[in-house]
């Protein structure tokens, strides 16, 4: 069975993290995946809304950091990359049910939501610094411009996890329920959206956003760039090999 699922209804395609055993841990497959399902959707007259979900016990534990070691981002054109500007330029209204760990990119693809609901299980963080790499996704800009300097600075510079009520205080998720309610309301919600006019659904979103699109496209680059020289590096290298080896990174001398 596949890792990504796909199911379009009623107006709503709903992309699915099927990985459990791997706590949904994403690979270059995996985002190749994803980002094929959502430029179709963007593209096709019968989609009107889209949802990202996973399992009521994991969200997404970032990336699979075996698979990433292998097939690094190289390029613009890497898996990764072409799925980051397929969300961050996604035109339709952007659902998500977030259930416990969301790790890296599990938070950061959230910012580029439209509407975020979690399970009182979810857990986010952001630990790019202590990987010896720098933040993606934009969230270098997304993050300090959602949640203040100082919020932002706990959770990128020291990448400290933070609960799903801290998550809704800064104005990351819109409503907490019980982790085996997040994907019915996410798919409750989408119906309401698909039920509208899309022509000003995507309006609507588009003035929301415009002033920020350049800015988003900019800094998603200049990070892509900086995180694919970060990762041969000393500091990415004795990151990912702790981790590989289950101790802890010494990064004393870095």
């Amino acid at each position: 069975m596949s890792d990504i699922l796909t199911h379009t209804e009623h107006g709503v395609i709903t992309i699915t993290f099927n990985r459990v055993q791997r706590k949904n841990s994403v690979t270059a497959a995996m985002y190749a995946a994803l980002a094929e399902a959502l430029s179709a959707a963007a593209q096709d007259p019968a989609v009107r809304v889209a949802v990202i979900q996973g399992h009521e016990t994991v969200f997404c534990a970032g990336n699979d950091i075996a698979d990433f070691l292998e097939q690094p981002p190289k390029s613009a054109d890497a898996p990764v990359f072409r799925f980051l500007n397929a969300i961050s330029t996604f035109p339709k209204p952007l659902v998500a049910a977030v259930c416990g760990p969301a790790v890296g990119i599990g938070t950061t693809l959230l910012l580029h939501c439209d509407l975020v609901y979690a399970g009182d299980n979810a857990m986010f963080s952001m630990p790019f610094v202590n990987l010896g790499i720098c933040p993606e996704a934009a969230s270098s800009y997304l993050v300090p411009r959602l949640m203040g300097h100082a919020r932002a600075a706990e959770t990128l510079l020291l990448g400290e996890p933070f609960s799903a009520e801290s998550a809704m205080e800064w104005g990351l998720v819109n409503r907490i329920v019980p982790p085996t309610e997040a994907n019915a309301l996410a798919q409750q919600q989408a119906a309401k959206l698909a039920a509208k006019p899309l022509s000003s659904l995507m309006t609507t979103k588009r003035l929301m956003k415009k002033g920020q699109d350049a800015v988003v496209a900019e800094r998603m680059k200049e990070e892509g760039a900086t995180f694919s020289r970060m990762l041969t590096e000393p500091a990415a290298r004795e990151a990912f090999s702790a981790f590989m080896d289950k101790r802890k990174p010494d990064f004393s001398k870095l």
